[in-house]
């Protein structure tokens, strides 16, 4: 009996110890990870492709699905359905989304310049000051991010509305090359690369304006994950983007080029060999401009300028502190 009564209480013993392991552990998430971008596989993505494709991931001993963004996907929306665990967003995006009570914090920010910039033609005076903007035909895409930066440097230059003819971006830019319009918004790391060649096959010039060298800074892409992972598995993510980060420092290095090139060239679907590489000089300019600048840090001053630039042009109603979401892991 006393032998019976032993056994019964190492199992009921064995049990305590064992269901609050297995309860927690049930919680976390493994090895498994998604990565879900912004947009397609492109350039612009070249250290997001290349931790892929070279094993940065799995020396941390992580198996991560990186996948390509698009139109009609989010990747906000994606982490809130538990379908991925890592993703890529603008700062509009994230700072939208935390106004609805999304649980996002944001732990690196890839581009220190917003790629989104205006092309403009050579032959047309150099834009010195926003008040030489005054009598220029603007593309814009209303209810778009380059609306809301446009609208804050007109009124940072003290312009109005009747200053400038704005000129809707409709899927194409046509009318910039029919020269219908002056200034046209593109990514300077992709449609300016291929637009500037375009241009320069048929004997024309381009120069780019770009609003930070304006002092209007609107952040762009960045590396999120949810609060929640962050807060359990705090090991779990600063692998991931320790990873993700000496992939992106490697490829934007002279000796890296050629690999990150041939292995943007699997997933791009047919860019023109000299346009990518073009396209990578560009980005690197937005990812590192200064080679003191490590890939990854957060500005807080231009997160907190996008905001304040949100809450003005009527995209959020109200201040979402946003400084307590970013989180500068080292």
């Amino acid at each position: 009996m006393k032998k019976f009564m032993g056994f019964i209480l190492w199992v009921l013993v064995t049990l305590i110890l064992i269901v609050p392991v297995s309860a927690q552990a049930s919680d976390q998430v493994g090895t498994d990870l998604v990565y879900r971008l912004k947009w397609k596989f492109n350039t612009s993505v070249a250290g997001d492709i290349y931790a892929d494709s070279n094993g940065y991931f799995k020396q941390k001993g992580l198996k991560v699905e990186v996948k390509a963004g698009g139109v009609g996907i989010n990747a906000i929306r994606e982490l809130e359905l538990g379908r991925a665990q890592f993703g890529v967003a603008s700062a509009d995006q994230v700072i939208q989304a935390l106004e609805k009570g999304a649980d996002i914090i944001v732990i690196a920010q890839l581009f220190q310049a917003n790629p989104l910039q205006w092309i403009y033609r050579s032959d047309q005076p150099r834009i010195k000051t926003l008040q030489d903007l005054k009598g220029k035909r603007i593309g814009v895409t209303f209810g778009g991010n380059d609306d809301a930066i446009m609208k804050t440097i007109l009124a940072k230059g003290q312009l109005t509305k009747t200053d400038v003819k704005i000129i809707s971006v409709q899927g194409n830019a046509l009318p910039f090359f029919k020269k219908d319009a002056d200034l046209w918004p593109v990514y300077r790391n992709s449609q300016g690369v291929s637009y500037q060649d375009k241009l320069a096959r048929e004997g024309e010039g381009v120069r780019f304006f770009n609003p930070q060298d304006f002092g209007v800074s609107f952040v762009a892409n960045s590396v999120i994950t949810t609060g929640k992972l962050y807060k359990k598995q705090p090991g779990l993510v600063n692998s991931f983007l320790s990873a993700l980060l000496r992939a992106w420092e490697d490829a934007m290095t002279p000796e890296h080029e050629n690999a990150v090139l041939n292995a943007v060239k699997q997933l791009d679907g047919g860019i023109n060999d000299d346009i990518r590489k073009k396209q990578l000089a560009a980005t690197k300019t937005l990812i590192k401009p200064d080679p003191d600048i490590k890939i990854g840090q957060i500005d807080m001053g231009g997160w907190e300028m996008t905001e304040s630039i949100l809450i003005k042009e009527g995209l959020i109603k109200k201040p979402v502190k946003i400084a307590d979401r970013l989180i500068q892991i080292k």
